[in-house]
C-alpha cells in the first residue's frame, strides 16, 4: 500500500486540530490591552501546543518519508498516535483556561507522554517493516531524544499536583528540545529539502 494516503489523512487531521485550538480561543471583551491580561494564560497555552502539533507534523512528514510502503498496522499505529493527539486541543483549553491549575497540568503531560509512547510505536513499526537496513533505523541512532522526552513527561506528570511550575517547565523543556530541525532523516538521505 502507498503511504499517500496517510500522508495526506495525518497532515489533515493536525491541520483540524490547530484549527480547533485557535477557534477555541474567545476574543476578550473590551478594547484595551488590559482586557488581554485575562487570556493570557489561554494563549500561553495555546503557543505550546501550537508548537508541540508542528513538532509532531514536522518529525511525522520526515519519518513517513522514508517508508517505501505502508502496512495495516502501521495504519493502526499512526491512528494511535492521531488519537492522542487529538487530545491536545482539550487538555490545552482546560490548562488555559483554569490558569495552569495542576490537574490540569497533569492531564496535559499525559496526553504528551501518551502521544510520544504512540509515535515509538509508529517509529518502530515503520523500522520493523522496512527490514534491517530501515534508513529510519540508520537515521534515528541511538535516539537520546526520543527516549528523554517520555521520561521528562512522567517526571512532569508525577511533579504537577506539587510543583505545577517545574511540571511546566518540563513540558516547555521538551519542546524546545524538539523545536531545533531534526536533520537525522535529511543527513541519512543526502537531501536538505525534505
Amino acid at each position: 500500500m502507498m503511504k499517500h494516503r496517510l500522508e495526506a489523512f495525518s497532515d489533515g487531521v493536525l491541520a483540524i486540530l490547530i484549527t480547533i485550538m485557535v477557534l477555541e480561543m474567545k476574543v476578550p471583551h473590551g478594547e484595551t490591552v488590559a482586557d488581554l491580561v485575562p487570556v493570557i494564560p489561554v494563549f500561553l497555552s495555546y503557543v505550546l501546543s501550537f508548537v508541540y502539533l508542528g513538532i509532531y507534523w514536522n518529525n511525522h512528514h520526515h519519518m513517513l518519508y522514508t517508508v517505501r510502503h505502508v502496512t495495516g498496522p502501521i495504519l493502526w499505529a499512526n491512528l494511535h498516535l492521531l488519537f492522542w493527539l487529538s487530545l491536545i486541543p482539550f487538555t490545552t483549553g482546560w490548562l488555559g483556561e483554569n490558569h495552569f491549575a495542576a490537574v490540569p497540568a497533569a492531564l496535559y503531560g499525559v496526553v504528551l507522554l501518551m502521544a510520544a509512547i504512540a509515535y515509538w510505536i509508529l517509529q518502530r513499526l515503520i523500522i520493523a517493516s522496512q527490514g534491517p537496513e530501515s534508513i529510519l533505523k540508520r537515521a534515528i541512532g541511538g535516539d537520546w531524544k526520543g527516549k528523554a522526552s517520555p521520561v521528562l513527561y512522567a517526571v512532569a506528570v508525577a511533579l504537577a499536583l506539587d510543583w505545577r511550575w517545574v511540571s511546566l517547565g518540563l513540558y516547555v523543556l521538551v519542546a524546545l528540545l524538539w523545536l531545533v530541525p531534526d536533520r537525522r532523516i535529511e543527513s541519512v538521505l543526502g537531501d536538505g529539502d525534505l
